[in-house]
């Protein structure tokens, strides 16, 4: 991550715009009013795929420029927010760089909602190849619900889908699949829970028929997938929630270090 001074940092409660989304979903498919604890640690880097793999994606938040946040890979893949009743990210302390804080839990019938998106692009389909994705985490024990989103490409009922998510009380992040002609979801749980306002690093990764889900460097977790899944989409990439819809999985913790890898 870039270097931050420590005073700009902490002076640095900051909410990207967003342009205002009517509340709808994308039939893809919960929320205490309080902000999360942010504790600053030393992020763990997480243990990239080798070989052929290309970076297609990577997100440090530590600048923006007018409401956007910038792709580190080179790609291109520009992140913009949109929101719903008054959701908004926040920029928080992350080691010497920053983060961005997503709105809290919510059990209100109305919730603020925010998701940073970037425009579809074929270079984040992987077809069936493999692929690896993943973000540093930091998510209260009070916050968690039933369905929290970190990163994806797709929706599991509409289209084919890649993601990274946290659902349930418990807290026990996981990695989805689905194909684009089988409908079906295929889920990789963490055996641990990351709910504990600590920063973890989260990692997704296909390779070839298998799987897997690694916490801090470690696998927690896998499951066989078929050879021919494929993983072909025209959806937008979302970070922190699947858009402004009233369904949306809002995150309701911080996020750094986005990042995706093909190949």
């Amino acid at each position: 991550m870039r270097s931050w001074s420590t005073a700009l940092l902490l002076a640095a409660v900051v909410a990207i715009p967003a342009p205002s989304a009517a509340a709808g979903s994308p039939a893809d498919g919960h929320h205490r009013h309080q902000r999360p604890a942010l504790v600053a640690i030393r992020p763990v880097r997480p243990a990239l795929a080798t070989g052929s793999a290309v970076m297609i994606a990577r997100y440090n938040f530590d600048s923006r420029r007018s409401g956007t946040v910038a792709d580190e890979s080179g790609h291109g893949h520009t992140l913009r927010a949109v929101a719903a009743h008054g959701g908004s990210v926040r920029q928080v302390v992350h080691g010497q760089g920053a983060a961005l804080a997503f709105p809290p839990e919510c059990t209100a019938g109305v919730c603020p909602h925010v998701a940073l998106r970037s425009p579809t692009s074929a270079d984040l389909n992987p077809g069936t190849r493999n692929i690896a994705y993943g973000a540093e985490v930091l998510l209260p024990p009070g916050q968690t619900s039933k369905g929290e989103n970190i990163v994806q490409k797709g929706y599991s009922r509409t289209s084919s889908q890649w993601k990274l998510q946290v659902d349930g009380v418990a807290g026990r992040p996981s990695c989805v699949l689905v194909d684009d002609k089988r409908p079906t979801i295929r889920i990789a749980y963490s055996s641990v829970s990351i709910a504990d306002g600590h920063w973890h690093a989260l990692q997704c990764r296909r390779a070839g028929t298998t799987l897997s889900i690694f916490v801090d460097g470690t696998a927690r977790g896998s499951i066989a997938v078929p050879s021919k899944l494929s993983v072909t989409n025209q959806r937008p990439l979302s970070i922190g929630g699947k858009g402004a819809f009233a369904d949306n999985d809002q995150f309701n913790g911080a996020l750094d270090n986005v990042w995706v890898q093909i190949g």
